[in-house]
Order: structure tokens, then C-alpha cells, then sequence
């Protein structure tokens, strides 16, 4: 098995290149809404669940931080999440930030609960 500290390191990685290349893919750069920040952040969200129910129903935590710790925490962003948050709140965007933050946040909570969900429908 790979070192914890090497698994992190790599997943960390690929993960912060997938949200590069989402980012690229969806072209979201200066003014607006940070439509690719919700997009990673919610599917990772899925993601996690999935990977969640996989690793406790047939594969073991082994995995885990490459997979969880480093591919998932690379593509996801709470830090990309907050200054977005905070940028829409100086724009003086205060409809546009609240819905930002809850929806994220509600999103991403539905996400990893139908992750889990279909994971453990999957894999239980």
C-alpha cells in the first residue's frame, strides 16, 4: 500500500488539475456568478458520497486518502467558495451572494446524501 502522506500528495494533484480544468472548461473568470465553483463543489459533494458508501461496503478505507483527502479536498474549494462569496458581497451582489452561499451549501449537502444514497444502494 502506498504511503498516506504519497497518496495525498498525487490525489491532491489530480484533483486541483480537474478543478483547473473545469474552471477552463466552463469559462467562468472575472464578473459573475461562480457557476464553476458550485459545479465542483456539488460534484464532489456526489462524489464523496459515492466513494463514502463504496469504501464501507466493499473496498476498505485504504483508498481513502488518495481518493477522499487528496483528489476530492484538490477538487473541491472552500477557499475558492469563500472569496467568490465575498466578491459578490462587495459588488454590492447581496441577493446574488446569499444565494450563492445557501445554495452551495444546500446543493452540496443533496449531493453527498444522494451519493451515499446510491452508493449504499450500489455497493451494500
Amino acid at each position: 500500500m502506498m504511503n498516506p502522506f504519497l497518496q495525498v500528495a498525487l490525489g491532491g494533484a489530480v484533483g486541483a488539475t480537474a478543478r483547473y480544468a473545469t474552471y477552463r472548461m466552463l469559462a467562468v473568470h472575472g464578473p459573475g456568478f461562480p457557476v464553476a465553483t458550485v459545479v465542483v463543489n456539488v460534484a464532489g459533494s456526489l462524489v464523496m458520497g459515492l466513494l463514502a458508501a463504496l469504501m464501507a461496503h466493499r473496498i476498505g478505507n485504504d483508498w481513502a486518502p488518495l481518493l477522499l483527502t487528496g483528489v476530492l479536498g484538490g477538487f473541491t474549494t472552500f477557499s475558492a467558495f469563500s472569496l467568490d462569496a465575498l466578491t459578490l458581497w462587495e459588488r454590492g451582489q447581496v441577493v446574488g451572494a446569499a444565494t450563492y452561499v445557501i445554495g452551495s451549501v444546500l446543493l452540496s449537502l443533496v449531493a453527498v446524501i444522494a451519493g451515499l444514497a446510491l452508493g449504499r444502494g450500489l455497493w451494500a
